[in-house]
């Protein structure tokens, strides 16, 4: 059977993208660690919580507002190659652990979306460098998304078992 997106699923993707992207310009003004890189993934809190309650299609148009938004407003086509690659992986991450995993590990999910988010990037830096130098930074991003991965997930976790839960409708996926 297709899925439908719904007047009210539409509206709640538009409000958690919007969300998003807020939660990101004010991520954007803390300074975490003078290591290119390190930040504190917020942002990302929206969007597995969009995956749990709402489902990976939704969640996906969530990330992918975020990302065209905040590059058109706050970045570069670089940024964009950044923000596009480490988002894929960190979605394809959070797409095939999602239904493996119990709701009350949403933080191993969320580590696990960080560490894919992070080695998309290096991958764009080394790219864009041309050298392999940029993997030197892999152990301090390693031990960054970890930190960072589970504050967001116990966040996104405590979300999911919120009254916000019943906004989510019945997703089964």
């Amino acid at each position: 059977m297709k899925k439908r997106l719904t007047v009210q699923k539409i509206s709640l993707i538009g409000l958690l993208a919007a969300l998003s992207l807020g939660i990101y310009a004010l991520e954007a003004m803390i300074p975490v660690s003078n290591i290119a890189g390190i930040k504190l993934g917020l942002a990302n809190v929206v969007t597995l919580t969009a995956m749990v309650l709402l489902g990976r299609a939704e969640a996906g148009f969530v990330l992918g507002i975020r990302i065209l938004l905040a590059t058109t407003f706050y970045g570069t086509f670089i940024s964009f190659a950044f923000s596009l690659c480490g988002g894929a992986l960190a979605y394809a991450v959070m797409c095939l652990t999602v239904n493996r995993l119990d709701k009350k590990q949403l933080w191993v999910i969320s580590v696990l979306a960080a560490l894919a988010h992070n080695a998309g990037q290096l991958c764009v830096a080394a790219l864009v460098s041309g050298t392999s130098a940029m993997f030197t930074l892999t152990p301090y991003l390693v031990i960054s998304a970890v930190g960072t991965g589970v504050l967001t997930g116990l966040t996104a976790q405590r979300l999911y078992f919120s009254p916000l839960r019943r906004f989510g409708g019945s997703h089964r996926e």
